[in-house]
């Protein structure tokens, strides 16, 4: 506790010194802003990140996630430069002798300049006070080596240190020792739920319609909630106000497409991007009628929408939506048996955006989430349909403040309704209705207020401190399920139900979060920072698979299920070189989870039927530290990264493992990735990827015999075994046709070089190169039979992707 009130006391302090010594400075040296919004030259799209320095004082300030920037100086003459790898900067001189207002458009460096880089901001890695976190250009993720030709950036996201895939085929990812769950994913600030399509294969992330995405896995600020481990923030492109364009892919199992253009030119703009896979499309003219599953299928898909309007100079409206659908059908004339599994994400987004002052920048947000997961199947006469889901709707509104070049102050509040749906069952014979209780939702109410401020002490020494109260608050209607203790083996004892109506207070938590980042610059090239981070997150989900599917069920804190509690403290080293084109660091982490809950042992989901599902839960706490080295080259012909990750993550239930500490099934001791692209020519990329992973811990039997004429399965401690390591190679190519043809001009008659009007390229990727068979589960069979003594019982390994070759056609114009 005194550490938290010494972060607090800290942010009041410094905050408060920002307006009394600058105010002092101001007696002796009148200050003045300049202030505006620094766009891409040829869209018109904010730039994130843009670095806006005075070079006479080695200060600045880089823009926000919306393009604006201010720097108050000292009145006097300066060089104002504005710079963004990739892009070429620009210089002017400057008179401060009273405020300004400046909006700067970069123009991109052509292919022959610039080859892709990861990250915007030139001096973030050693300047910044992040840490723990990273930044991925889109650019740079298209021209990896991908699955079946669809690019996925949540597979992407794995690639990086301290970040661990949930295995193959399954779109999950782990961050620093915490589950799925724990990993808050945004797009354009809605919150996403379910971030698969294909049974968690691939990401529901349209590339084409991403403008930029961070994660941040330490060190999280404040004006960032709800979740443990992870924020990865997402933001679609706002459309081109310049002119119009289109571009897409086709793939070998999916296309897409993506338009884009101003509604009114340099004022506002659209962009809708399109994908859909066509696997039903062509095995159906395979599948005969007379065939026993003619009828089943599989596809998905999802659409991106977004416009912007510029009401005025201070003022900017944006729409964005987004909505996708998985739909699995299977049909069995010959069970007379059919099932339909559809599930998927929409979410809505409006946001306004006010420059107050020249100093002061106001984001208000509205939000819409819905997620939902269904299931039916008949079999002759019998029905049954399974349903679960969340709704949210939320409001946010923040502010950003600039006193001086000191300074970064961002304050703001946020509130969001939940509606949970966490099972629904019906069931039905011929004319008769099953009993399967009532339809279930819990609702809640989530508040929080923050307040940060990233400040230099010294040029050598910055901090953000930040501090985050939020709130949780379960209410009706709800009926709560007590049972009492068994009266004997066998014999439960009895149950009582107790109800509350509708916005009756079931339960409130609230919670305390403090956060506090240091970068000590040792010198131009290198720095040392520390992290500490308090997160409450409210919403947990419960999952009786050992993978992330979308079946599991999301639940709010209730009077038995309390608040996930996190606590991390990291520390790293930093280190540029050869003049900022390789970027390193070394970052170690300890993190300690409370009130994490898992199903009890032989836990049903049918025992939810008129019950609460957190009956069914157990309780306990977990923990995870490790030690994250990371190198990247960041431009030149090639670049990429290599990430290593050493890391132990355990959790203790007393009901499980007698209590003892066991691995959770995503420990990894050893997690290894390297990513490479080379610039073989203009016109020909090359990309490489390798990856090594110790393999998951599972329970498996150590003994069988044989009760009654049935083998009985003696399973060991809980965890203790570890598949086989995950490691694989994947390659690609990427050939770009001339972008200029010769024609004759009708003038002189010579041959000139004109630009085409389509450009493309071909993309070959070659998934899991040496054809590693990986394991994906285990399971047991029996070979000959008891009564002549010949049987033997067999472990065998499924697993799922081979080679994979595919070819992915791609084109703008």
């Amino acid at each position: 506790m005194r550490l938290f009130l010494q972060i607090g006391l800290l942010l009041l302090y410094n905050i408060t010194m920002c307006y009394t010594s600058w105010g002092q400075e101001e007696k002796l040296k009148k200050s003045y802003t300049i202030s505006g919004v620094v766009t891409d030259a040829t869209t018109g799209e904010f730039l994130i990140g843009s670095l806006v320095a005075a070079k006479e004082i080695t200060r600045g300030n880089a823009t926000n996630v919306y393009g604006f920037y201010s720097l108050t100086l000292p009145e006097g003459d300066y060089t104002i430069e504005y710079s963004l790898i990739g892009y070429q900067s620009q210089q002017f001189s400057v008179s401060l002798h009273h405020d300004e207002k400046r909006d700067v458009a970069l123009s991109p460096k052509t292919v022959e300049t610039v080859t892709v880089e990861i990250q915007a901001d030139k001096s973030r890695n050693t300047e910044s006070t992040d840490i723990g976190k990273i930044g991925l250009e889109m650019d740079q993720v298209k021209k990896l080596p991908v699955l079946l030709g669809e690019i996925d950036i949540l597979k992407t996201i794995t690639l990086l240190p301290g970040v661990k895939s949930s295995g193959e085929g399954n779109a999950g990812f782990y961050v620093r020792g915490g589950g799925v769950d724990q990993n808050l994913i945004l797009l354009d600030n809605a919150t996403v739920y379910n971030a698969s399509h294909l049974f968690g294969f691939f990401s529901v992330f349209n590339a084409d319609a991403v403008k930029n995405l961070e994660l941040t896995k330490g060190g999280i600020p404040s004006n960032y909630g709800t979740r443990l481990a992870s924020v990865l923030d997402i933001s679609l492109k706002e459309g081109n106000v310049k002119e119009y364009h289109a571009e897409g892919g086709i793939g070998t199992i999916a296309s897409r497409f993506t338009v884009e253009g101003p509604i009114k030119k340099d004022t506002s703009s659209f962009i809708i991007s399109a994908r859909r896979t066509y696997i039903d499309a062509l095995l159906k003219p395979f599948i005969k009628p007379s065939s026993n599953v003619f009828g089943s299928g599989y596809y998905f898909y999802d659409l991106n929408a977004k416009i912007n309007y510029k009401l005025s100079d201070r003022d900017h409206l944006y729409l964005s939506g987004y909505f996708g659908r998985d739909v699995f059908n299977f049909n069995s004339k010959k069970s007379a048996f059919s099932t339909r599994i559809p599930w998927g994400n929409a979410t809505g987004t409006i946001r306004w955006n006010r420059v107050v002052n020249q100093k002061l920048f106001m984001n208000a947000i509205a939000t819409f989430t819905d997620y939902k997961f269904s299931f039916g199947a008949v079999q002759d006469e019998f029905e049954f349909r399974l349903s679960s889901g969340i709704r949210d709707y939320g409001g946010k509104i923040q502010w950003n403040y600039y006193p001086n070049y000191l300074h970064n102050i961002k304050w703001g509040m946020e509130y969001t309704h939940h509606d949970f749906m966490p099972n629904s069952v019906y069931a039905k014979s011929g004319d008769t209705e099953f009993d399967t209780g009532k339809e279930v939702h819990l609702t809640s109410h989530e508040t929080a207020i923050y307040v940060l401020d990233e400040f230099d002490i010294n040029e050598d020494l910055r901090i953000n401190a930040g501090i985050r109260y939020s709130g949780f608050f379960h209410v009706g209607p709800f009926d709560r399920y007590v049972h009492e203790p068994d009266i004997n083996v066998g014999i439960p004892g009895a149950t009582t139900v107790i109800s509350y109506q509708k916005n009756d207070l079931v339960k409130s938590y609230f919670g305390f979060e403090p956060r506090l980042s240091v970068r000590y610059s040792i010198d131009k090239t290198s720095s040392i920072k520390a992290g500490f981070m308090r997160n409450f997150q409210y919403i947990h989900l419960t999952s009786l698979s050992p993978t992330s599917l979308p079946t599991d069920v999301w639940l709010p804190s209730t009077d038995l299920l309390k608040p996930q509690i996190g606590v991390q403290y990291s520390a790293g080293y930093f280190k540029n070189f050869d003049d900022d084109k390789w970027e390193s660091s070394v970052e170690v982490y300890y993190k300690t989870m409370s009130n994490q809950s898992e199903y009890k042992e032989g836990a049903q989901p049918d025992q939810t039927v008129n019950d609460n599902i957190d009956n069914l839960l157990v309780y306990g706490r977990g923990y995870s530290y490790g030690a994250e080295f990371f190198l990247k080259r960041r431009v030149g012909r090639l670049n990429g990264w290599f990430g290593y990750t050493w890391s132990k993550t355990e959790r203790v239930f007393s009901e499980f493992n007698d209590g003892d500490p066991y691995p959770t099934r995503w420990d990894r001791r050893h997690d290894l990735s390297l990513v490479t692209n080379y610039q073989i020519s203009e016109r020909v990329d090359f990309g490489f990827v390798f990856v090594y992973a110790t393999g998951n811990a599972i329970t498996l039997p150590v003994e069988r015999y044989f009760y009654e004429g049935r083998v009985v399965d003696v399973y060991g401690p809980k965890n203790s075994f570890r598949m086989a390591p995950y490691h694989r190679a994947d390659i690609s190519v990427t050939v770009y046709p001339k972008k200029v043809k010769m024609r004759k001009d009708k003038e002189t008659g010579e041959m000139v070089e004109r630009k085409k009007k389509v450009s493309s390229n071909w993309n070959f990727s070659v998934y899991n190169l040496y054809n590693r068979k990986n394991p994906y589960f285990i399971y047991f069979g029996n070979d000959g039979d008891l009564s002549s003594g010949t049987l033997q019982i067999k472990a065998y390994q499924v697993s799922l992707f081979p080679i994979l070759p595919s070819v992915t056609w791609n084109f703008q114009f």
